[in-house]
């Protein structure tokens, strides 16, 4: 979930609305037809369809790209060509690369620069279909005015500025976890404060985690025992899940690998794959990535008396490739597990 679009801060409260070029809606509907570096990458018109974690700015097309080159965060590193001639009733500022041209309008209120026509330069300008032809065109009926970026392109911005301040939050979360794990990887437990989604000192909730070697001589494991404590307006809410499923993706991947009593969740592991895990988590942390839940897809095998009495309680079985999991999937439509397959036709009958 995206937080509303009324919060536009980032974590020192500054605001996240970016200032670098954009296309409008208009321009991606009409004007970029073609051009695109992937058949996929043209999003449906309007603000329905169109994916917040995904930038207009970022789209892969080469004069989107040139757009957001030459505006970005600091207008004094603005790159253009001066001001499109043939727009005498609205400032344009020409862009270009290769046989591509844009003009873009500084929205000087707002402090967002907006890519709000594009085209080809064809015929040594003197064709119909031409750039600077078609601007003008639209210069002498007034159309140009018609371009400016509308509501909808305003409300697809807002949704964008959400999406990176609840990435920017589960960001700081997984660092958070990051670093009290490097202190408990060998044992201990340890707790954090959990921070607010707006950026703010507001209390938001803690989380304890522990970790603790189990088992005997004959088999030993690592047990990790995550317990969150969200303050009680976010305690059934869709940001205190956003948190929870965060914090369960950071330290184990698998969606099947977590028991549940209450608010408190507990997974197992070979001893020793935590310290692995925390090497990885710290590479996607520094590149500023988010962990990626793995769902269980494949049918594993484990003693059906293991099976029988985890499905009915909850808790995770080991399957025979060492896989701990939760068996709440139905086996029959997933593939079978190839380790556990081969393990189990070693077994004596």
């Amino acid at each position: 979930m995206s937080l509303p679009p009324s919060v536009g801060r980032n974590r020192n409260n500054a605001s996240v609305i970016p200032r670098r070029a954009r296309p409008t809606l208009r321009v991606l509907q009409d004007d970029l037809r073609d051009g695109w570096e992937s058949p996929h990458a043209p999003p449906r018109a309007g603000v329905q369809g169109l994916d917040p974690l995904s930038p207009l700015s970022a789209l892969p097309h080469p004069i989107i790209r040139k757009a957001a080159e030459s505006f970005g965060d600091d207008p004094e590193h603005d790159t253009h060509l001066g001001r499109i001639k043939s727009s005498t009733r609205l400032v344009m500022l020409e862009i270009k690369t290769g046989q591509w041209r844009g003009g873009v309008w500084v929205d000087q209120e707002a402090g967002v620069c907006w890519l709000i026509a594009a085209g080809l330069a064809k015929g040594g300008h003197k064709d119909h279909d031409d750039f600077y032809e078609r601007v003008k065109r639209a210069d002498s009926t007034d159309e140009t005015e018609r371009w400016l970026p509308t509501d909808d392109d305003r409300r697809q911005l807002k949704r964008e500025a959400a999406a990176t301040l609840s990435i920017e939050w589960e960001c700081d979360i997984q660092r958070r976890i990051v670093e009290v794990l490097r202190t408990i990887a060998s044992g201990g437990t340890a707790t954090f404060i959990l921070p607010h989604p707006s950026g703010t000192a507001g209390k938001f909730g803690e989380c304890t985690l522990t970790v603790a070697e189990q088992g005997d001589s004959d088999f030993k494991y690592e047990e990790v025992i995550v317990e969150i404590d969200l303050a009680s307006e976010f305690r059934t809410s869709e940001l205190g899940w956003q948190a929870t499923i965060r914090i369960l993706t950071v330290i184990n991947p698998p969606e099947t690998g977590w028991d549940r009593v209450g608010d408190t969740y507990s997974t197992i592991d070979d001893i020793g794959n935590l310290a692995l895990r925390l090497d990885q988590l710290q590479e996607i942390t520094d590149r500023g990535e988010l962990a990626q839940s793995h769902p269980n897809n494949k049918a594993h095998y484990a003693h059906r008396r293991s099976l029988a009495i985890s499905s009915v309680v909850g808790l995770s079985v080991r399957s025979m490739c060492g896989l701990f999991f939760v068996p709440y999937q139905n086996h029959e439509t997933l593939p079978k597990c190839q380790a556990c397959e081969e393990r189990y036709e070693t077994l004596p009958e």
